[in-house]
């Protein structure tokens, strides 16, 4: 089974990148970030043609979840309770024996922004919603775009970045609560010397030179981790493909037993 999960950076302008990725690389179970589209403008039957069922949230011009799968889920989990005001941001389906989750969590802006303790905010919201919520000891996976880099393996330059957004202590250690909560960070646990990234700035060639963080990430319970026979960053799909433009994220792919 494979499982991903991807920002997309906008729906609408990338429907046919997806579309060509789905075809290529034939997932079982994505989770999707950063729709940028209402719920009547989701494209159902579009993804219903390439083979998969879809449960979303969406919201004009922002944020946006959605989950892609290739039987039929219903959403049990539409939004991080409590946090409403930071908008369409989580979304849970059960898929077989197994239930996944995908966030688009806040990005904070920058460390003296009035958004950073929102951030700090929503990922305690998290925590606590998957304390009551969720089973440690069941197959869970936990995916999307987290906006925080892990270690500073996981960052292009630690040294000039360290403090800054992304690669705080106070996020990590926001990280590090859900991994004691029982999840295990699937790509870092499979390789633990790897040093790719899943996102890179459009600007300045940021790409090519590879100035990019580990920010999309798949964590799952030790049942999941169990499982897992390869995980990779999907780089070939930051790149673009027959003239449609890529996202500035990749996708990050587990294949499980």
């Amino acid at each position: 089974m494979k499982i991903a999960t991807w920002n997309i950076n906008g729906l609408r302008a990338r429907l046919d990148f997806i579309q060509h990725w789905l075809d290529a690389r034939q997932p079982d179970l994505v989770g999707l970030q950063e729709l940028k589209t209402t719920d009547e403008d989701f494209p159902t039957a579009t993804f219903k043609k390439a083979g998969y069922h879809s449960a979303f949230l969406g919201q004009k011009g922002w944020n946006g979840v959605a989950i892609l799968a290739r039987e039929p889920i219903q959403a049990a989990q539409l939004g991080l309770p409590g946090q409403e005001e930071l908008g369409a941001r989580l979304i849970t389906v059960d898929y077989q024996d197994l239930s996944f989750t995908t966030v688009y969590c806040p990005n904070g802006k920058s460390t003296d922004h009035d958004d950073f303790p929102r951030k700090l905010a929503w990922f305690d919201a998290l925590l606590d919603h998957f304390e009551e919520h969720h089973d440690p000891d069941r197959a869970t996976i936990l995916g999307g775009d987290i906006n925080i880099c892990p270690a500073p393996i996981d960052s292009w330059n630690e040294e000039a970045l360290s403090g800054r957004i992304f690669h705080t202590d106070e996020e990590r250690l926001r990280l590090q609560r859900l991994l004691d909560w029982g999840f295990v960070d699937l790509y870092r646990s499979c390789l633990p010397e790897s040093r790719l990234f899943s996102w890179w700035d459009y600007r300045g060639g940021s790409f090519h030179r590879n100035q990019g963080l580990r920010i999309d990430l798949l964590f799952g319970t030790q049942r999941i981790r169990e499982r897992v026979r390869a995980i990779e960053i999907d780089r070939d799909y930051r790149k673009k493909k027959e003239g449609l433009t890529a996202s500035d994220h990749a996708p990050v792919i587990v294949d499980l037993e």
